[in-house]
C-alpha cells in the first residue's frame, strides 16, 4: 500500500478511531477523519499533537446521522475506515435500553447505528470508494444456543432473541452487520468487519483512561476498590487497541480479506484477571473471592484472524502496559 495512499476514519475520537489514526500516521497515510465537532478542542488537541498529524491528519465534523453529512470528508480517499458505531446504553430521553418496548428499543437504541453506518457506506459509495472497515462487537457472535468454540462464518446472534432479552444494544450490531453485508455486496464493495469486546492500551485522548473498564484500572491505581464486590462468575474477551489497529490496516493492505473477523486476543476468566491485577497492583483492594466453581471461558476459532499475520500481546502483557501508561500519565 502506497505511503501516500489517502483513507478517511469515521469517529477519529474515539479509543478505537484514535488508535487507528495514530496507526495511519505511523504508516503514512494521509488521514481524512471526522468528528462530530471538528472545533472541539479537547478532542483534536491530542490528535493533532500525534507524529505526522500536523502534515497529514485533516479534520471534518460530521454527523452520520445526517445523510450526506460525509461526503466531503470522504472525497479522494480509498477507504473508509468505520469506528464510530458505539454502543448506545439510552434513548434520546435519557431513557435506558433495558426499560424500552421493541418499539422504542428499535427506533431509538437499534435504528440509529444501523442507518448511521449506511448513510456513511451510501456516502463512500457514491464516491467511488471500493473498501469499507467497520468496527463491530463480539456481541453479534452469540447464538441463541452457546457453543464451546464459536467462528465468525457460522455464529451470529440472533436478533429477535436479543429483543426478547432487553438487549438493543447488542442488536443493533447484529443488525447493522447485516445491513453493511448487504450493501456492500449490492456496490461491489470489499467490506472487513472487526468484533473486539474489551480493548485497553495507552490512551490517546485523556478521555478514554477515564471511563469503563479503564476507568476502573484508574481507579484501582489510586487505592480505590473496584467495581466488582466479589468476582463474577464470568469472562472477558480483551485485545490491545494498538494490535486491534494492527489487525485493520492488514486487511486494508490485503485485497483478499473479506468478511467477519475476531478483533480478540483471547478470554479469560474474572478470576484469572483479578489474579493477574493482583500482581500489577499489590495494593489495590481486590473483590471477594469467587465461591462457585468457575464458568468455561468464550471459546474462539481464531483461523480467520490469524491468517491476517498480526501478532498479538497476550493478557498479562496486556494489562500491564495499560497500567503502565496509567501510571506514567500520572506522574508529575
Amino acid at each position: 500500500m502506497s505511503t501516500h495512499t489517502t483513507i478517511c476514519i469515521a469517529g477519529v475520537s474515539g479509543l478505537v478511531g484514535a488508535n487507528l489514526t495514530k496507526k495511519a500516521l505511523e504508516l503514512g497515510y494521509t488521514v481524512r477523519g471526522t468528528l462530530r465537532d471538528s472545533n472541539d478542542t479537547t478532542k483534536t488537541e491530542p490528535l493533532m499533537a500525534l507524529p505526522g498529524a500536523a502534515e497529514r491528519l485533516l479534520l471534518f465534523s460530521a454527523d452520520m446521522a445526517i445523510p450526506g453529512n460525509f461526503d466531503n470528508a470522504l472525497q479522494g480517499a480509498d477507504a473508509v475506515f468505520i469506528a464510530c458505531l458505539i454502543p448506545t446504553y439510552a434513548g434520546p430521553s435519557g431513557k435506558p435500553a433495558r426499560d424500552m418496548d421493541d418499539t422504542e428499543g428499535e427506533r431509538d437504541i437499534v435504528m440509529p447505528t444501523v442507518e448511521g453506518c449506511l448513510n456513511i457506506l451510501r456516502s463512500a459509495a457514491a464516491a467511488g470508494i471500493k473498501t469499507a472497515l467497520i468496527c463491530s462487537s463480539t456481541s453479534s457472535t452469540n447464538p441463541k444456543v452457546p457453543v464451546a468454540k464459536k467462528n465468525e462464518i457460522d455464529h451470529w446472534s440472533d436478533r429477535n432473541y436479543q429483543y426478547e432479552q432487553k438487549k438493543y444494544t447488542s442488536a443493533a450490531k447484529t443488525v447493522m452487520e447485516a445491513a453493511a453485508m448487504e450493501f456492500a455486496d449490492a456496490h461491489g464493495m470489499r467490506l472487513c468487519i472487526f468484533l473486539p469486546t474489551l480493548m485497553l492500551g495507552p490512551a490517546v485522548l485523556p478521555t478514554h483512561a477515564k471511563t469503563g473498564f479503564q476507568g476502573m484500572l484508574r481507579k484501582m491505581l489510586q487505592g480505590e476498590a473496584p467495581r466488582h464486590q466479589q468476582v463474577p462468575n464470568d469472562s472477558s474477551s480483551m485485545i490491545h487497541v494498538e494490535d486491534l489497529a494492527k489487525l485493520f490496516f492488514a486487511a486494508y493492505a490485503d485485497p483478499q480479506a473479506q468478511g467477519r473477523y475476531f478483533g480478540v486476543y483471547d478470554s479469560w476468566h474474572f478470576q484469572d484477571i483479578y489474579a493477574e491485577l493482583a500482581k500489577l497492583l499489590p495494593d489495590a483492594p481486590m473483590p471477594a473471592p469467587l465461591q462457585a466453581t468457575p464458568v468455561a471461558p468464550t471459546g474462539f476459532d481464531f483461523t480467520r484472524r490469524d491468517s491476517l499475520g498480526v501478532h498479538l500481546r497476550d493478557i498479562p502483557t496486556i494489562l500491564r502496559e495499560t497500567i503502565d501508561s496509567m501510571r506514567s500519565q500520572e506522574t508529575p
